[in-house]
């Protein structure tokens, strides 16, 4: 089995690869995505929207393409963020795998928000198996995702305001946390991820 990461010139390529590799898994950074060489697409995530939409442009056909396909593909921070239609984070459109947008947090509190937090699970997904509410995952963002469809939202977060922090359908997934800095239940979201994968 091999996972794809996918560069589109934006955020932190190697901890996510690193991170599947002390898994055992066979990792490929990709510039463009092949179905016929991957059997999983992860889009990283540390940036800005505007740039990472502007950058994924000229491959943005073909990630749609590759996640129609029912590949599963999983999106990380920014990563996620770029499955919905646009962001209050400047301009540029995401892929519009999910309906909504990505809006900024309003809160009194310190942004980004930034370090360790809990989970509260919401509903059961093959990628939150062996996850609870009460895990401690770590963030580091000032924007969060507003679905329009609340049944793709699988666990939130509290920090001021509750917030989508893990959402996903049949083979579309997304965490708003960062899974390879997220130590015990971080390892179980991309261990889950890999099972997810070899179906």
């Amino acid at each position: 089995m091999k996972i794809g990461i996918l560069n589109y010139g934006i955020g932190n390529l190697y901890s996510i690869t690193n991170a599947f590799r002390r898994l055992g898994v066979n990792v490929e950074i990709i510039d463009q995505p092949s179905k016929a060489q991957i059997d999983g697409l992860v889009l990283p995530g540390v940036g800005n929207f505007e740039s990472a939409a502007t950058n994924m442009r000229g491959m943005k056909v073909k990630i749609i393409e590759l996640i129609e396909s029912s590949m599963p593909v999983l999106g990380i921070c920014l990563g996620m963020q770029l499955f919905f239609e646009r962001s209050e984070e400047g301009g540029g459109e995401g892929l519009g795998i999910f309906m909504g947008d990505v809006v900024k947090m309003r809160i009194r509190g310190k942004l980004p928000h930034m370090g360790w937090n809990t989970l509260i699970k919401l509903k059961e997904s093959p990628i939150l198996e062996d996850v609870n509410t009460g895990d401690w995952v770590y963030y580091v963002h000032s924007y969060y995702p507003a679905p329009r469809d609340a049944e793709i939202v699988l666990a939130e977060t509290e920090y001021h305001i509750h917030f989508p922090s893990v959402i996903g359908d049949s083979s579309r997934f997304g965490t708003q946390f960062h899974p390879e800095k997220s130590s015990t239940t971080g390892q179980k979201i991309l261990k889950n991820f890999l099972k997810i994968c070899k179906k």
